[in-house]
């Protein structure tokens, strides 16, 4: 079990890094990213017992939603991380091959897509944005990073 959790985490963490990185190179060619601030304040109002907003920016702001959204970012990137050593085995990590790491990367996409963009006001996979269809392309590509980024981190952990 120790060993389980210890790369769920590190793997996660490695990983969401990864894409963090990557989300910082689309933000600097002027693509649309990530708003942990966003996220943060909507899953602050999931115990307030609030989850779905007609549009999460027209939702009064929380104290700390910031630090909320990034936490949950990187917990969220451990659990799927979690959910890949739990697919394929603990063993994964040990010898990481790209396929699951790549399989789970895109699936993690329909969280946003099918969860989060509906319940922050957004539409299934951002539909009621203006810009859906780069706002998806963004959206596909940074969890193929993430994928890739799960992949990295294992092998580089697995070579220590």
């Amino acid at each position: 079990m120790g060993e389980f959790l210890l790369n769920s985490v590190l793997i996660g963490i490695g990983a969401t890094a990864i894409f963090d990185v990557w989300g910082k190179v689309v933000a600097a060619v002027g693509l649309p990213g990530a708003n942990w601030t966003m996220g943060g304040r909507w899953f602050a109002y999931i115990p307030r017992g609030r989850l779905v907003h007609d549009g999460i920016a027209n939702s009064p702001s929380l104290a700390g939603e910031t630090a909320v959204g990034w936490v949950m970012h990187y917990v969220t990137g451990i659990v799927f991380a979690a959910a890949l050593l739990l697919i394929w085995g603990v063993g994964w990590a040990d010898a990481p091959t790209l396929g699951p790491a790549l399989i789970v990367g895109v699936t993690t996409v329909l969280l946003g897509w099918c969860v989060m963009s509906p319940a922050m006001g957004g539409g299934i996979a951002a539909q009621k944005r203006p810009d859906r269809w780069t706002v998806r392309a963004v959206q596909l590509t940074a969890h193929v990073v993430f994928g890739f980024g799960l992949w990295l981190t294992a092998l580089a952990l697995a070579a220590l």
